[in-house]
């Protein structure tokens, strides 16, 4: 493991899903009055660097939970199957995943400013783009180039919360988080409706200018704390650091450690049993007969779930030991997919919302437990690189959710598809049982 200490823009980074029991206890000994050291950087208070996040967070969260509401009239508009849309979801998460490494490599050396700026476009200009849009390939380009655009400000906004808030890690990249699930609860009902040929390309251009328009003020507002931030004439800046730094494994030390391959087996079977959900649920409610409200009304709710629960369960796990919380809150996910199916089957329109909902809730926060694992097992000096490289695994979530998925509805139908999602949630749940911190010994060979 390294033992060099951080420095810089990697010493606020430093406390990267920690524990805020921990967070707060380095700021208690400490004695660093964040806020105050914050206003005098800043001009007013650090909390509106926190706003400006999740507002972006909030804005380009139709990109992933509004897809299933626009994919129906696309389809129509273009004139082909669903199925042949739902390699476009796969694209999305590929590059939404995919460029967040380079994203913060560039963002901890040269400030979030100028990406925040190309994330406006980018993200901003796709969605305006798909209204035009008249070709499957342009489909594909568009929304890829709008994930592009997701990612960098994911991992611009993430890394603001823990840049700016050591003491409150925990708190403020849940709150990004949730806004980034819950967002897009103001736009479904919207885009529903007007989800039809004639009018679907008027919301698509109305949301893609509000996102422009989000992104571009927190462009503005956004900046990084100055190296020295952590200091001060009363404070021993490196055991600070090294307090809330914890081991430190690199990422190549990381990779040879079975824990680390373990983590990456279940971020993907998680994230493809909640893509499965988030990418599918309008069709799969009409799958089951349902009435376009009861569709509605799942949509809407799913991100609202998803948002809570990063919040709830996220502090949950800071209090209970983090991998019991991870296993139960992942088995639940799993069976509440299981009675999705049953109720459907039944044709129980509530029920379904409700299992909606709940399966939601317990799956989602698989994006608070991984980067919290991570930070736990690994240490947070190299945080944002590790969480980049565990990241990647979203990229066979979302094959399965958009590709493979689409195979096996062709193939097999939805009630065993959604019911392979389940299983994936419920075998993540069991494999964190087997979990324990990795030792320096324990590295493979």
């Amino acid at each position: 493991m390294s033992d060099d200490s951080p420095g810089g823009d990697d010493s606020a980074d430093g406390s990267g899903g920690g524990s805020t029991a921990m967070d707060g206890d380095a700021d208690a000994s400490s004695g660093i009055d964040y806020d105050g050291r914050a206003r005098d950087v800043l001009g007013f208070s650090r909390w509106w660097q926190i706003v400006a996040a999740a507002g972006m967070m909030a804005a380009v969260s139709p990109y992933q939970y509004v897809w299933s509401s626009i994919e129906g009239p696309l389809a129509e508009s273009l004139d082909i199957a669903l199925p042949a849309l739902g390699a476009v979801f796969s694209f999305y998460v590929v590059f939404q995943s995919l460029s967040q490494f380079p994203a913060g490599w560039w963002r901890d050396r040269r400030g979030p400013r100028a990406l925040t700026f190309l994330a406006a476009l980018l993200a901003g200009g796709g969605y305006v783009g798909l209204a035009y849009a008249d070709s499957v390939w342009q489909l594909y380009v568009l929304y890829s180039l709008g994930a592009v655009g997701v990612g960098i400000i994911y991992t611009v906004a993430v890394n603001t919360a823990v840049k700016w808030f050591p003491d409150r890690t925990g708190l403020t990249t849940g709150i990004g988080t949730m806004a980034f699930a819950g967002g897009s609860a103001l736009v479904v009902p919207y885009v529903r409706a007007n989800a039809t040929v004639t009018a679907y390309a008027d919301v698509l251009r109305n949301v893609g200018i509000a996102i422009l328009l989000i992104l571009l003020v927190g462009a503005v507002v956004l900046r990084d704390p100055p190296a020295e931030w952590f200091g001060g004439d009363d404070t021993d800046d490196s055991d600070l650091a090294a307090s809330l730094r914890g081991d430190a494994y690199s990422p190549t030390e990381m990779l040879r450690t079975w824990q680390f391959w373990l983590l990456y087996a279940m971020f993907v079977a998680m994230a493809g049993a909640d893509l499965v959900v988030i990418a599918n649920v309008v069709r799969v409610a009409e799958h089951f007969g349902f009435a376009a409200v009861v569709a509605t009304i799942a949509a809407t709710l799913l991100p609202l779930s998803a948002g809570v629960s990063r919040m709830i369960l996220g502090e949950l796990s800071d209090r209970f030991e983090r991998k019991y919380v991870m296993a139960g809150s992942f088995l639940l996910a799993g069976l509440f997919r299981l009675g999705l199916v049953g109720a459907g089957t039944a044709d129980a329109g509530l029920a379904f919302v409700g299992m909606v909902i709940l399966a939601m809730f317990f799956s989602s926060p698989l994006y608070v437990f991984f980067p919290a694992m991570l930070s736990e097992y690994y240490g947070a000096e190299h945080s944002s690189s590790n969480y980049a490289v565990l990241y990647t695994a979203k990229v066979g979530g979302g094959v399965f959710a958009g590709t493979v998925v689409g195979f096996l509805v062709a193939a097999y139908g939805w009630v065993p598809t959604v019911s392979l999602g389940a299983a994936l949630a419920i075998a993540a749940g069991l494999a964190a049982f087997v979990l324990r911190p990795p030792s320096g010994s324990g590295l493979l060979a």
